[in-house]
């Protein structure tokens, strides 16, 4: 008989479907032996085929458990009572958190020993062992799929003229773990995922009256989901145009344009990607909300997130950003955003981020003036806007690149009334911008996929 189980030995009788979980517990613990051949209570009962059980112990736990554990892991084969005993050695992890690669980072895939036994890891531990980690996750977690498809990023690429190529993007893109599959952020610019970037419209300032609930932004490429947003906030960011002695206008906007496009790309940018969700956006009656996940990076503290230091949660995808163009180099800056709204609209949690972003008075008085108009006046509205888009696509399709400018004066709209309905039309995916603002042209988007603009 040998000594009883404790914090850093298991004994097993038998290999049973148990191995991966006290192996993981191990790894995100401080290392352990496993010992095969022995029953709970110490007695030695033997194994027939050491040599074979050995190999078999090896395959499973380094092609089930992620991250990998060749470094970590040595089995070797004891005599005890004239019976063999096969040991499995677990080194303390390097790259926590480890996990059972089927069940993925979750409760039911990542233990931790505490005391004899292994315990579920709760979503909170499980992300204090990853800001202890100095891994960059993205890169190195697998993706949960490897059929994927990239059509929609070489899209994108190709709107700046930056081609991809075939043969090397993969690589170059740092999409592939070390040992060469598609990892999280390939995942996150495939063509098909099961994440969503979520939206959600209250009709109260509380968040309890839910009106609207969207994940049509969502399950495909990351950068399709944000340009839709970012997108549809342009058009939920309504104008408010006063003359001020002809012909001097000033526009102003609910919230501030620059503000809230660097709040929601910041928000992408540095969320955390291993909770499995995206950010989420919400319009209530009186504000904008933006929620991510992960809270500050460990490198900084809220001061310096204020003084603008900024220390990159997801280096691989800003690069992504910076070439599609969503961001030029660090951005419009934490700095600029408080040169307009106070701190106070930064809520830090452990785990979160959440940005408030008030709504200016005078605009939101004279929308709430405007909805009493009733539904007669809102018809009429609504038919003199679908006409005013029939006019410009009839124009994108006779001229794909004709400007703001020429647009307006065309129909008789303002600049802002047509920059509006290019971004209605485009939430609607009936129109593209293919290149840049300047040197670019829109196609149109036909039924059967074609496009009716040229270059």
């Amino acid at each position: 008989m040998t000594n009883s189980e404790d914090g850093t030995i298991e004994y097993k009788e038998k290999i049973n479907d148990s191995l991966e979980k006290d192996a993981v517990a191990f790894l995100n613990a401080e290392g352990g032996e496993i010992h095969i051949g022995v029953k709970d209570d110490g007695v030695v009962t033997g194994i027939p085929s050491p040599d074979k059980l050995q190999l078999q112990i090896k395959d499973r736990l380094v092609q089930r458990i992620s991250p990998s554990i060749l470094h970590l892991i040595s089995i070797s084969v004891e005599i005890r009572s004239e019976k063999a005993v096969v040991k499995v050695s677990l080194k303390k992890g390097t790259e926590p958190p480890y996990y059972i690669r089927s069940k993925g980072l979750s409760e039911s895939g990542a233990f931790i020993r505490i005391g004899s036994a292994a315990q579920p890891m709760t979503q909170e531990m499980i992300y204090r062992l990853q800001r202890r980690s100095m891994r960059k996750t993205l890169t190195s977690i697998e993706s949960p799929e490897q059929e994927l498809t990239f059509g929609e990023l070489f899209i994108h690429y190709r709107r700046y003229n930056k081609a991809l190529n075939e043969n090397t993007f993969a690589r170059n893109l740092r999409f592939l773990t070390e040992d060469g599959k598609y990892n999280y952020l390939a995942y996150l610019m495939a063509d098909k995922n099961q994440i969503s970037v979520r939206f959600a419209r209250f009709d109260d300032s509380t968040g309890f009256e839910l009106v609207e609930k969207s994940i049509e932004y969502g399950e495909n490429c990351l950068l399709t989901g944000l340009q839709k947003l970012l997108d549809r906030f342009e058009v939920e960011n309504i104008t408010l145009s006063k003359l001020i002695g002809a012909p001097h206008r000033i526009d102003k906007r609910l919230v501030d344009a620059k503000s809230l496009r660097e709040i929601i790309i910041n928000a992408f940018a540095h969320n955390d990607y291993t909770y499995g969700m995206l950010p989420i956006c919400e319009v209530f009656q009186n504000r904008f909300a933006v929620r991510s996940y992960g809270g500050l990076v460990p490198e900084i503290t809220k001061e310096d997130f204020f003084k603008g230091v900024s220390v990159l949660r997801n280096p691989e995808l800003m690069k992504i950003f910076k070439d599609v163009e969503l961001v030029e180099s660090l951005g419009f800056g934490i700095r600029e955003i408080l040169e307009v709204y106070n701190r106070n609209i930064f809520e830090f949690t452990d785990t979160t981020l959440y940005v408030q972003v008030p709504y200016d008075k005078e605009v939101m008085a004279s929308v709430n003036k405007n909805k009493i108009g009733g539904n007669a006046k809102e018809k009429s509205k609504e038919k003199s806007k679908e006409k005013s888009k029939e006019k410009i696509i009839a124009l994108l399709r006779e001229k794909p690149s004709i400007t703001t400018s020429e647009l307006a004066e065309s129909i008789g709209l303002s600049i802002a009334g047509v920059e509006k309905n290019l971004r209605l039309l485009k939430l609607e995916e009936k129109i593209r911008r293919i290149g840049p603002d300047k040197g670019g042209h829109w196609e149109i988007i036909e039924g059967d996929g074609n496009s009716g603009g040229t270059e």
